[in-house]
């Protein structure tokens, strides 16, 4: 018995040596040789990585360290991936942020802030010129086309304008889901659909580099101030690291990297940032219990 003791007892010592380290492994915290951004796919995947190119590369040259772009397939793939640790840092929408960090510890810590309006944006419902809606009440029994599901200016801050002028998706109005801003404004010009929802900055640019015949649109209503995307930690994450990455967007003065974001700089972003468009899912949830997914 004893030396059968004695033969089992070292076993053990090195069964439980490996655990812990395997613990230890999971538990610590990660100075990546590589940095992983996340993007939402706003637009087509190419689209957002040229526009986003120019902050790739002062961050690669800033950190010292490869810096790789990666478009998520939708708005969840990207919260998802930051969420299991597939990429390092993520550009996050208000609602994207919202819901991810209902199920993982995120840390939101930059977000661009502008010349006149501060760290917002807004959103737009836009028509076809020729339509004879006045306001957005006369959208009711029509179909209004939104973006992502996910997106905070592509779907729900319009259904919010909606849901504030008195009508309810599904009940007053169909909601027809495209995905991206940019198919969101080409099916309200091409009379796919009798309105759209969609970001006041990309609409704007699509006019601008005339993806967008500004003849065959119009604004029928902006909304309030947005608080502006988040740049966002996965958990995980050496503190020394983030730091270093806080700080690189903070310090970021390259106005060519800042330009996709139509920026003057990145300020620092906390939690509580969003609590506005917290209080407006609240909103769409108790008109319908359905629209918010369980956490």
């Amino acid at each position: 018995m004893y030396t059968t003791v004695n033969r089992i007892f070292p076993c053990l010592v090195l069964l439980l040596g490996v655990l812990l380290a395997s613990f230890s492994a999971i538990g610590a915290q990660e100075h990546p040789e590589r940095l992983k951004i996340g993007l939402l796919p706003g637009e087509s995947a190419p689209t957002v990585m040229r526009l986003n190119e120019p902050l790739r590369a002062y961050l690669e040259k800033r950190l010292g360290i490869p810096v790789e772009l990666m478009v998520g397939a939708n708005y969840a793939a990207t919260g998802e991936a930051l969420r299991f640790g597939r990429i390092d840092i993520a550009y996050l929408g208000p609602v994207t942020y919202i819901l991810q960090s209902r199920r993982a510890r995120l840390e939101p810590f930059a977000r661009p802030t502008h010349a006149d309006v501060g760290p917002t944006f807004q959103a737009v419902i836009i028509v076809p010129k020729d339509s004879p809606a006045k306001t957005l009440t006369d959208l009711k029994r029509k179909e209004v086309a939104m973006g992502d599901p996910a997106s905070t200016s592509g779907t729900w801050v319009p259904r919010y304008q909606l849901l504030e002028a008195g009508l309810a998706a599904e009940r007053d109005y169909t909601l027809r889901v495209l995905g991206a801003h940019d198919a969101v404004a080409l099916a309200v010009a091409h009379h796919k659909v009798a309105a759209g929802g969609l970001s006041l900055p990309i609409y704007r640019r699509l006019l601008n580099e005339g993806k967008i015949d500004p003849d065959a649109v119009r604004i029928l209503a902006e909304s309030p101030p947005i608080p502006e995307y988040m740049w966002t930690f996965r958990a995980g994450l050496d503190p020394a690291f983030r730091e270093e990455v806080r700080k690189a967007f903070v310090g970021v003065n390259d106005p060519e990297a800042l330009k996709v974001f139509r920026a003057v700089a990145f300020i620092p972003a906390v939690d509580s940032d969003v609590d506005r468009v917290r209080s407006w899912i609240e909103a769409i949830r108790k008109q319908n219990p359905n629209a918010v997914p369980a956490p």
